[in-house]
């Protein structure tokens, strides 16, 4: 599988109970560094709250993943936001759901409750995507390679990041994951070129 599904941009939702009210924002997010800047500006924003509660999922294939309770009982809020993002479907989205106190508790299913219904809501306001993984190669060659180079780029469509175009030249471009390895087979046979990979997003 070469394809996952995400978030289009920020959203929120709201779940209401005996007083307390939960907060939900959603987020598209792509390294952890990013969730942790987004959880800083969150709990700065929302300072007065009594909870700030979040789960993570990250990688085409749901492969990282992170949820905190910040005090709750164990299991009854970040457990259950990082259970929304799974029954959805989703990858690279970063939910919190922030807490302010009615005064009542709400015992262990109310909690649970809540933080599914603020995440759910979130999920549900926002528009759901289908994005294609790509790996991205830097290419070093000679510039009389110039044409070979450029028409296996066009047959397949590829996107050019960066260029330079000397007597030695190199170009930056991204292909699906999918057709990698085709794309490298065809590269491999130009004459001295240097083929680097960089990552895969």
């Amino acid at each position: 599988m070469d394809t996952y599904q995400t978030i289009s941009s920020d959203s929120q939702g709201l779940y209401k109970d005996k007083g307390s009210k939960f907060i939900a924002i959603a987020y598209p997010v792509s390294t952890e560094e990013e969730v942790s800047v987004i959880l800083g500006e969150v709990k700065q924003q929302y300072h007065d709250a009594r909870h700030h509660c979040y789960a993570w999922v990250l990688g085409n294939q749901q492969e990282k993943h992170k949820f905190n309770d910040d005090g709750e009982p164990s299991g009854t809020a970040g457990r259950p936001i990082y259970g929304q993002i799974l029954s959805a479907g989703l990858t690279n989205v970063l939910i919190i759901v922030v807490r302010y106190f009615g005064g009542t508790k709400l015992g262990v299913r109310g909690l649970i409750n809540a933080y599914k219904g603020a995440a759910n809501e979130a999920i549900q306001n926002n528009k759901i995507i289908t994005k294609t993984v790509r790996d991205h190669y830097r290419i070093h060659f000679d510039y009389l390679s110039m044409n070979d180079v450029m028409q296996i780029l066009k047959a397949y469509d590829l996107p050019q990041n960066a260029h330079n175009f000397e007597m030695k030249c190199k170009l930056d471009f991204s292909v699906r994951k999918l057709n990698s390895k085709e794309v490298l087979g065809k590269l491999e046979k130009i004459n001295d070129i240097e083929i680097q990979y960089l990552f895969t997003k």
